[in-house]
């Protein structure tokens, strides 16, 4: 899925590490949210929160040090609601060499000003 869109880099550091020295499937996970979270932000035009997260998969590791981009794509609307497919691809720290470390779908609901569930612009009721 690298055509999706950058929506994040950063670095692995050391307290990003599970107990066996490799980058935490949880630090993985919320940097995949935080670049969804921005995507469905910037396609709903306002407030988005997850409500869903779901079909995580690890297929690689990273090290401390190496960088992770984070490519995202809405593959789903709805009323009020978005999907977005999320992809983590880490880099070596000291090279060019990638590889997949990172897969999830997060569903978000758009908000309004008082925290009530808000059409997507473009949707018909």
């Amino acid at each position: 899925m690298t055509d999706g869109e950058l929506m994040i880099r950063a670095t692995a550091m050391p307290t990003d590490l599970n107990p066996y020295g490799g980058v935490f499937g949880g630090w993985l996970m919320a940097q995949m949210a935080l670049g969804a979270g921005s995507l469905a932000s910037r396609v709903g035009k306002g407030k988005a929160v997850v409500v869903h997260a779901t079909d995580f998969t690890f297929p690689g590791a990273m090290k401390v040090g190496d960088e992770l981009s984070v490519y995202c794509e809405v593959v789903a609307t709805g009323n009020t609601s978005l999907t977005i497919r999320a992809k983590g691809v880490g880099r070596e720290r000291n090279g060019e060499a990638t590889t997949d470390v990172s897969e999830g779908t997060f569903k978000f609901v758009l908000l309004d000003d008082n925290d009530r569930p808000r059409k997507l612009a473009g949707t018909i009721a």
